[in-house]
């Protein structure tokens, strides 16, 4: 196995001094390292676990305008994160790519629930008797597929329910609509901006927990003094806390009075693949929550989300039986077919910190983000609150805009049209990477070369370098996943235990058996006591 990813080890010599030292290695903080890195800033990020352990590996993943927000007249979020769509998939085209959504509409559909739009039908058409008229739906996609000055996604259309988006559903659909919107693999967004990052000269520390963080001098003179959990100090001329739910308890340590955050669980559940086609759907249940139904990692179907009160950050997230019951009794009767826990073949669940907007429920609180510069004293600490994942970029960039400037280097955001590593090539370059992948590596099956490309883009190359044979890639542990990727994601990617690379780099985890997990793990532990 290679040496560790960028960045220093443990017993090597770690500088002492930065511009911005970041706390937190989910997407935000990843995302404003690569940022604030390519600007010309020095920076170090520390991150308590692995990179998008927690959150940002937890999403329904993704990219998406929110169409359900448009009913909490969230116009400004939804007209950002459906413009941001599109930027993505041009910087993403490995990681990311379009997907096509069925929102079938039933008569029986009804405005009961607590929403700004419920409550003004209501009162408008009583006659209705809560009722959801299909023009509302009409008019809802109407506003999405306008509000985001699409260039490649294809607007809305009606579906015609004898093919087989139709034929999947459940008797009783009146009508059903199908619109855009995009898939991300979350985990590895996260792992790339931190590559990127630190391509760019920044410092990633993973495993590595802040054990205080306080302001030291005044004025022009004043730093963050830092100190990990191991004893590592740093010096920092402005400070970034991107730590998602644990955002208000970080800025009571480091002495801001501790902002009102929300924590929402978002629990999801796989399932094996449901029906034939390759289409997502978004399924309305009586108590007026979206859940989506996804084609997952080839032979699944991903089923999400829930949002339900999380009271500690510290508790850890798992889908609960009654949510795990929720989900599937939706899924159930929407599909017209008896799913139960039995066909659950994995689940998880993510805490999403929302800024509390007061909402009587959790579906309520807004997905919008804030974040708070604080420099009176010098040394600028700048906090990250809420947010979304499509919205990640220009949350970043919208941070070091704020801060580059107090610290010397005014250089304007430049994310928008710089590719992640793998991602320089276009969308409907696709099918012709896909055959110089197949040609450079002929002992690889089409839905292994598919696999490497949707995972490392063009950088599929430079890991199958010099491999003309299975024998070359190592020893292979189930469902593709070989020693020479694993290799690769510890020398690029920030991977140190078996379970980033099984179940956050590749996804590999779900394919395989216990044994095989088990193998992988040993072999894993194995090699890192040997470096």
């Amino acid at each position: 196995m290679p040496d560790q990813p960028p960045g220093p080890r443990p017993d090597q010599t770690v500088p002492q001094e930065c511009d911005l030292f970041v706390i937190g290695g989910g997407v935000n903080g990843c995302g404003i390292a690569r940022d604030a890195a390519g600007r010309g800033l020095r920076v170090v990020l520390a991150e308590k676990d692995d990179l998008g352990a927690h959150t940002s590996s937890a999403s329904t993943k993704l990219f998406h305008g929110g169409l359900r927000y448009l009913e909490y007249f969230e116009w400004g979020l939804v007209r950002s994160a459906l413009q941001e769509r599109e930027v993505l998939l041009r910087m993403m085209p490995h990681i990311s790519w379009p997907l096509r959504f069925v929102l079938p509409v039933r008569s029986e559909m009804r405005f009961d629930g607590d929403t700004p739009t419920s409550r003004l039908l209501a009162r408008v058409m009583p006659w209705s008797r809560g009722r959801r008229p299909g023009w509302l739906i009409r008019l809802g996609l109407f506003l999405y597929d306008t509000l985001g000055r699409r260039q490649i996604l294809p607007g809305t259309r009606r579906v015609d329910l004898a093919g087989p988006e139709g034929q999947a559903l459940a008797p009783g659909v009146s009508v059903a609509w199908e619109y855009s919107d995009c898939w991300v693999d979350d985990a590895r967004l996260v792992a790339l901006n931190a590559r990127d990052a630190a391509a760019r000269g920044a410092t990633i520390l993973t495993r590595a927990p802040v054990a205080s963080a306080t302001r030291e001098g005044h004025g022009a003179d004043a730093q963050w003094q830092i100190t990990l959990a191991d004893g590592r100090r740093f010096a920092a001329r402005a400070l970034v806390n991107a730590t998602g739910p644990w955002a208000g308890e970080v800025e009571t340590r480091t002495g801001a009075p501790r902002q009102p955050l929300r924590l929402v669980r978002g629990s999801h559940v796989i399932t094996r693949r449901l029906y034939e086609h390759d289409k997502c759907y978004f399924l309305q249940g009586a108590d007026r929550r979206i859940v989506f139904l996804i084609p997952y990692e080839d032979d699944f179907t991903l089923i999400g989300t829930t949002d339900a009160d999380h009271d500690d950050p510290d508790t850890p997230a798992i889908c609960t039986k009654a949510e795990r019951d929720y989900l599937l009794r939706i899924a159930s009767d929407q599909l017209g077919q008896t799913l139960t826990p039995a066909d659950v073949v994995h689940s998880y669940a993510g805490v999403r910190p929302l800024l509390d907007s007061g909402g009587a429920t959790a579906a309520a609180a807004t997905r919008d983000y804030d974040l708070r510069l604080e420099q009176d004293a010098g040394a600028p600490r700048l906090s990250v609150f809420g947010g979304k994942i499509t919205t990640y970029r220009k949350l970043s960039e919208q941070a070091v805009d704020q801060l580059a400037p107090l610290l010397g280097q005014p250089a304007p955001g430049w994310t928008a049209g710089a590719p992640l590593p793998g991602g320089d090539f276009a969308q409907t370059d696709r099918p012709a990477l896909h055959d110089r992948i197949a040609a450079a590596a002929p002992f690889l099956t089409p839905a292994e070369v598919a696999r490497l490309l949707r995972s490392y883009g063009t950088e599929a190359l430079a890991l199958l370098a010099g491999a003309t044979t299975r024998a070359d890639m190592g020893r292979a542990f189930g469902a593709g996943l070989t020693a020479r990727e694993a290799d690769w994601l510890v020398a690029h990617e920030f991977a140190t235990e078996a379970e980033d690379i099984l179940w956050r780099r590749t996804k590999r985890g779900l394919h395989m058996s216990m044994a095989e997990r088990t193998e992988f793990a040993e072999w894993f532990s194995a090699e890192r006591k040997i470096l």
